[in-house]
């Protein structure tokens, strides 16, 4: 996808790389590397290093039996996953969100927050969340700060805040020092993907009553 104009940390790019982001925080990453064909060598460039310095790593014994060992793990019908069906990347939502999803926009069981915005919260493991927003033309997400960090995807739309503005493709990374207030531009539905490690931070009395109930 071109024109994209903000991209993910080396930070962000290595711990994904590396395996040891939590899996919503996963998600949102590699629906944005899957767009972004800078992010994604760069991504590539770290998946080097971290190959190179596994060449590196000593050997270790093993038992006699541990080919047999993996080789029956691999086969077990217990352990074997189906293949996965092909699925079509024709719509909003590319391959790595679609395995969540199921499907393109039409699957997306929302759910409504307030102020005209509706979210769906995809199934991950951990304490992290990734959810769907979808926030109409010219609404405003209420304003807030954050406790932890904040990864947001544009996949439709655009979004302005205290920074800038947002397409499609772009993200933000927001971490405890940003206090925004996000405008959706008028136009299509603003859709994002967005993952947190800790609940946001409202302003205002009603979204911080209510973030309990819709896990924001």
């Amino acid at each position: 996808m071109k024109d994209i104009n903000h991209h993910l940390t080396d930070a962000l790019l290595m711990a994904y790389s590396a395996g040891t982001l939590p899996e919503a925080f996963d998600v949102v990453v590699a629906t944005h590397v899957s767009l972004c064909d800078e992010c994604r060598a760069r991504m590539h460039e770290f998946d080097a290093v971290g190959g190179s310095m596994m060449e590196d790593v000593g050997t270790a014994e093993l038992n006699d039996d541990s080919f047999e060992a993996t080789m029956a793990l691999i086969t077990s019908s217990d352990w074997a996953e189906e293949p996965r069906p092909i699925r079509s990347t024709k719509g909003i939502f590319p391959a790595p969100l679609q395995d969540y999803v199921g499907d393109d926009i039409d699957a997306v069981n929302w759910r409504k927050i307030g102020g005209g915005v509706q979210q769906a919260i995809l199934k991950t493991t951990g304490d992290a969340t990734v959810r769907l927003l979808r926030i109409p033309g010219g609404v405003a997400v209420p304003d807030h700060g954050h406790r932890g960090t904040e990864l947001t995807l544009v996949l439709q739309g655009a979004f302005r805040d205290e920074t800038d503005r947002f397409g499609p493709g772009d993200i933000e990374v927001a971490n405890e020092d940003l206090e925004h207030k996000p405008v959706a531009e008028d136009g299509v539905d603003c859709i994002c993907l967005a993952a947190t490690d800790a609940p946001l931070r409202f302003n205002a009395m009603i979204p911080r009553l209510t973030q309990g109930l819709f896990r924001i």
